[in-house]
């Protein structure tokens, strides 16, 4: 029997903002796949989310192993047969990272596999189930330190915040967005990326202004776009945000 309710795929969602992204989506009626590098916490995430209703599934996508991100693919085909939302939440940082002059280049290589490459492939291998979607969605968790703009103005809050290897790895996401965009125009998948705000997670070390679960609301807003949907943007919960 196919499918009724839409399918989403979340990376990263065992926890943080991916675990709240995963719970909204599942509020709303989507059929959630809970994509985690750990497969054991991918699904006690799903378990814990399923207690909530049913439509919860879990998966292995580790963004540094094509192998997984290639099976998981086979196995969302084999189950539903196409994919109607891809929400890229994964990625990392890394301690050694910092301003260019002194950043590990070593660090700098692993959040540009994980959080440029790894979603690339993530999203490459998840195209064909999204094309068969009446309407596909694909969210890209992006970050203010991407953007080229807010990195090069002094009056920035943001000014101060650098990290080459992390920021340079969302300014890439952000070129894959208006590349997608620009590619898939005229088809039914809408790309967009989205940031959060500044949001209390591990990779925040629980920093920010704002919970996981407000946090998700902006990527759950665009993963749920309707007819219509506008494509190739950058937004923030401030509104559109400079490239």
């Amino acid at each position: 029997m196919a499918d009724t309710a839409r399918i989403a795929l979340v990376t990263g969602a065992n926890k943080g903002i991916g675990l709240e992204i995963a719970r909204q989506l599942g509020k709303a009626g989507v059929t959630v796949i809970v994509g985690s590098r750990d497969e054991e916490r991918g699904r006690r995430a799903a378990a814990g989310l399923s207690a909530g209703g049913p439509g919860v599934e879990a998966v292995r996508v580790d963004l540094d192993d094509e192998s997984t991100i290639l099976a998981a693919a086979r196995w969302i085909a084999e189950r539903h047969g196409r994919l109607d939302i891809l929400v890229n939440n994964a990625g990392i940082a890394d301690a050694a990272d910092g301003p260019p002059g002194m950043a590990s280049t070593a660090a700098v290589r692993r959040v540009m596999e994980t959080n440029f490459i790894g979603t690339l492939a993530v999203t490459q291998a998840m195209l064909p189930l999204l094309r068969k979607s009446p309407a596909g969605r694909i969210v890209n968790l992006a970050s203010t330190l991407g953007s080229l703009a807010i990195n090069g103005d002094p009056s920035s809050p943001y000014y101060s915040a650098r990290l080459i290897g992390y920021n340079a790895s969302k300014a890439a996401l952000n070129m894959l967005t208006v590349q997608l965009a620009a590619e898939l125009e005229g088809t039914a998948i809408a790309v967009n990326s989205v940031c959060p705000g500044y949001v209390k997670t591990d990779l925040t070390g629980h920093r920010g202004t704002m919970t996981p679960e407000q946090g998700a609301h902006l990527p759950v807003e665009y993963a749920l776009l309707g007819e219509n949907a506008v494509s190739g943007r950058f937004v923030e919960p401030a509104g559109l945000a400079p490239w």
